[in-house]
């Protein structure tokens, strides 16, 4: 008689993901970059902010700043050359953040280097960057859920951006997935989160 797998070995929580990215070597240059990934409306940004307090006040990099309009996931060389590369040298980074009402790149912002530095959004944990990260999280909430919940935040007003914004991400993670590789996978729960080891995770 066959017996189910055992569960992924548990992780205790946000606290403990600080701890243990504070134990990792550097990535990018002096710095441990730590990629928070997940489909649209998972809860990214919210969870990246509780990560960057838990470990001090870490900078938060917004793919959303990086992408545009006219690419929504075409912005891998824009990310490499404004803020890995310089990042790598123990430079201080410099992008132009995007403006997605009035569809334009806004004025340099400095990123400096950091101990840890978190980069949030869809794609976070896309091949071309994996190698520059110290850790891959992923937010683990179906697609359609997480889509759901992003389209209620959003409203009617961007219905439209939706309805493209869908069969974009299908394509992107049909081509280069992430959760493969996540590191570790985060669950949001009535209180906090639960951390897990992912698919590619070992301590």
């Amino acid at each position: 008689m066959s017996t189910a797998p055992p569960p992924p070995p548990r992780e205790p929580g946000v606290p403990a993901l600080a701890s243990r990215i504070r134990r990792l070597p550097p990535s990018c240059g002096p710095a441990r970059l730590v990629g928070v990934d997940g489909h649209a409306g998972s809860g990214k940004s919210t969870f990246a902010d509780r990560l960057a307090t838990a470990l001090g006040g870490a900078p938060v990099l917004r793919l959303d700043d990086i992408a545009s309009h006219e690419e929504l996931f075409g912005w891998t060389g824009r990310l490499l050359a404004q803020v890995v590369e310089p990042l790598g040298r123990g430079e201080t980074a410099r992008y132009r953040p995007y403006d997605w009402h009035a569809r334009r790149f806004g004025a340099l912002r400095p990123l400096p280097p950091a101990p840890v530095i978190l980069v949030e959004g869809v794609g976070a944990g896309r091949l071309a960057l994996r190698p520059h990260l110290a850790l891959l999280a992923w937010m683990d909430l179906p697609a359609a859920t997480a889509w759901r919940r992003g389209r209620a935040r959003d409203g009617a007003e961007q219905r439209e951006f939706w309805d493209g914004w869908v069969p974009a991400e299908r394509r992107h993670f049909a081509e280069d997935p992430s959760r493969p590789f996540a590191d570790v996978l985060v669950r949001q729960r009535e209180e906090g989160y639960e951390v897990l080891a992912g698919p590619a995770g070992t301590e």
